[in-house]
């Protein structure tokens, strides 16, 4: 089991979030932070910074 998922993170595109590259599953995990937070489904954008378009 992914150490991620022992502490409450699973797959973003189980959400409906979505990379903006090609990456696994296992590796683009996300978790929610407020039960009852408004859904979101989109592809993910990265500050300007991080060079990531």
């Amino acid at each position: 089991m992914c150490p991620a998922v022992l502490f409450g993170f699973i797959p973003a595109r189980i959400l409906g979030i979505l990379s903006p590259f090609d990456v696994p599953d296992e590796y683009f995990m996300v978790k929610k932070l407020k039960l009852g937070a408004v859904e979101l489904s989109s592809v993910m954008r990265y500050a300007p910074e991080f060079g990531i378009e």
